[in-house]
């Protein structure tokens, strides 16, 4: 399978135009040859999440793919963005579901889940009404220790919705990078061991992948170039 996913950056004035993509482009892109899964997606900082972490002027769309199927085209989101990216993705490995779906398969790759160059992690929950607030508390001290993480290229939050529907994209220079600061830096451990026994997520899912490319501004990415 391919995975690609695109992010754009609009002007604010275009804001009723990206509601009216949002809507009509999931069921459109469904519907091309060889498309397996797609989700439309509003963006955050990653500094938190809730209402107040969206950034109304970005937004991105991920896409899974049969290998031998045509790329995806997005001529409505090009005529209003005022930038773009793409990162093309390769599976490393996948746990959870997504709107009840296991969207990635099983990587061949899973085994050892390493890749030679950057790899990406994107994690996103359901979170249950009742365990939100509990759940937003948490997240500042991990927020904070990721973006000093040493080898974090980028990150954005990612969500369905601007409440209860949430997730992070970030960027590391390599596995390793990604394994210190998942398994080592203390906040996130604690917010990890907290998980089963709190039950915030009414369904999660987290996965890595190798970059195999990435085009176009980077910026959109809040890429850190002295990386």
């Amino acid at each position: 399978m391919h995975v690609d996913l695109y992010v754009w950056r609009v002007p604010r004035r275009a804001i009723p135009a990206v509601l009216w993509r949002m809507a009509v482009d999931p069921r459109r892109t469904r519907a091309l040859p060889g498309v397996r899964f797609v989700k439309l997606l509003g963006t955050g900082t990653g500094t938190g999440f809730g209402p107040g972490d969206v950034d109304a002027t970005r937004y991105a769309a991920l896409v899974v793919r049969d290998h031998d199927a045509p790329e995806v085209t997005w001529p409505g989101w090009d005529r209003i963005a005022v930038a773009r990216a793409r990162l093309r993705l390769n599976p490393l490995a996948s746990r959870g579901r997504w709107s009840g779906r296991a969207p990635f398969g099983v990587p061949r790759t899973r085994r050892t889940g390493r890749a030679d160059g950057p790899v990406l992690a994107l994690t996103r929950a359901r979170l249950r009404p009742a365990k939100a607030l509990t759940f937003w508390r948490s997240v500042p001290p991990v927020a904070a220790e990721l973006h000093a993480a040493p080898g974090l290229l980028a990150r954005f939050g990612i969500g369905e919705a601007p409440v209860g529907w949430q997730g992070t994209v970030s960027v590391w220079r390599g596995t390793a990078d990604l394994t210190a600061f998942a398994y080592r830096q203390p906040e996130h451990r604690a917010v990890i061991a907290r998980t089963p026994t709190d039950r915030w997520y009414a369904e999660d899912l987290f996965a890595r992948f190798a970059v195999v490319g990435v085009e176009g501004d980077r910026a959109v990415l809040d890429w850190r170039e002295d990386l």
